[in-house]
């Protein structure tokens, strides 16, 4: 198999294929080809020529028909292209088919995605996550990397090559590696289980950022909480859920943690890998979905978040649209488009901190409408209550007086066997 990762730097010239079926308009074909050129900019692999094909049909052995077929190796001959990229997913039979006819490497989205998700992965569980992508993808494309063996070897009917023998072996080892990795991912995830479920024990509400990739969202959690999260302006420049803790202003404190970013066309592998990840905005108590105002396919972002979000089953939290990146919008008049369709959503910019302070007050109200204002009244001998409600960061007014400590805050479920006893009647 032609392995993108370690042949990188030897691809210098590539040819975008994008594919228009009879659902797509030709504007969303381009955009989406737009999005593909970003992802293989991120590999640091020159673009020499892209083109939108339209398909009427599918055709099992190339995708295309044969008209198209020739067409397409006969550019990729003149410009003397290394690779092809499809941007629709090819079956690992397709794969091996043009790359047979073209004498070069062919890619698509899916290998692209799942390289970058390779190579920006750093925690442990994001790493085994990715790698576990990379192997099932790989697993039925192994022929790919056998090809030249067995075209070698001839032989009657019946003949075992070295090639044949070398497949078996690769793929022996490849579905032990496979349920290796799955062991030590499914280690890694229950650690992560019990760090959460002592953090969900610490009676902190938290917040999700979810968003389409590139939106703000690592920017956004910088802002709300002065943090140091890598924010580039590049797809999936952060794979890795990152938690900070946020003040509000009524003294409140809560956990926010952003999410690795969505795209259009995610390959469906990835999307149960990072399931684990994306649980984060499972169990949130609330979710801010970050939608880049300023992107001409915002709406479909919007609505690819949400199908992700629906396939993990998050969908139904208590959620706050926020259109970021206003300071960027030329239009004044865009806004008001999205007002139309979001009646509810906010807008504000990362960058310069405008609609922030707005944004910190509907993530206040939000959880005070989940969790009731309460007033305690605790006794002086009782300070180990006292201390625990600080740690909530739910305290709002604090006196002393003499029967005891009163108190008056929002405090979540998890505390509720603990202030019982001292509730004010």
């Amino acid at each position: 198999m032609f392995d993108l990762e370690e042949n990188r730097k030897k691809v210098q010239r590539a040819v975008l294929i994008g594919v228009q079926d009879s659902r797509m308009s030709s504007e969303d074909a381009e955009r989406l080809l737009d999005e593909l050129e970003e992802l293989v900019s991120n590999l640091d692999i020159p673009v020499i020529e892209r083109m939108v094909v339209k398909l009427r049909k599918t055709h099992p052995a190339f995708l295309l028909g044969t008209g198209k077929v020739n067409e397409i190796l006969a550019l990729v001959k003149e410009l003397e292209a290394d690779v092809i990229i499809f941007d629709d997913e090819l079956t690992p039979a397709q794969q091996r088919n043009w790359e047979a006819e073209s004498n070069i490497a062919v890619i698509d989205r899916q290998e692209i995605i799942i390289d970058i998700f390779s190579e920006r992965a750093h925690t442990k569980e994001a790493a085994l996550q990715v790698q576990l992508a990379r192997m099932e993808y790989s697993l039925p494309r192994l022929r790919r990397a056998w090809t030249h063996l067995s075209r070698q070897r001839g032989g009657g009917t019946g003949a075992r090559g070295q090639g044949e023998t070398q497949l078996e072996a690769d793929s022996r080892m490849v579905r032990d590696r496979i349920a290796v990795v799955k062991k030590e991912l499914k280690e890694v995830i229950q650690h992560r289980h019990v760090q959460r479920a002592k953090r969900l024990r610490k009676p902190v509400p938290t917040v999700a950022i979810v968003g389409y990739t590139n939106a703000g969202k690592s920017s956004l959690l910088n802002t709300l909480t002065d943090a140091e999260v890598l924010a580039e302006d590049k797809l999936f420049a952060t794979l890795d859920p990152t938690t900070r803790r946020l003040q509000l202003d009524n003294s409140q404190y809560v956990l926010v943690t952003d999410t690795v970013g969505f795209v259009r066309r995610l390959p469906h592998r990835l999307v149960e890998a990072f399931k684990a990840t994306l649980e984060e905005a499972v169990v949130a108590d609330l979710l801010i979905h970050v939608v880049d105002v300023t992107n001409p396919d915002a709406e479909k972002h919007f609505e690819t978040t949400m199908e992700v979000l629906k396939e993990i089953e998050a969908d139904k939290n208590p959620m706050l649209v926020v259109f970021n990146k206003i300071d960027a919008l030329e239009d004044p008049s865009d806004r008001e488009r999205f007002l139309f369709t979001h009646k509810d959503a906010l807008y504000l910019s990362a960058k310069t901190g405008e609609g922030v302070a707005e944004l910190k007050e509907a993530i206040a109200h939000h959880l005070n409408s989940k969790y009731r204002s309460t007033e305690l009244l605790i006794p002086h001998d009782r300070y180990d209550v006292i201390a625990k409600l600080h740690g909530s960061g739910g305290i709002r007014n604090q006196e002393t007086q003499d029967e005891g400590v009163y108190i008056e805050g929002i405090f979540p479920p998890a505390l509720s066997g603990i202030i019982e006893p001292f509730i004010k009647k």
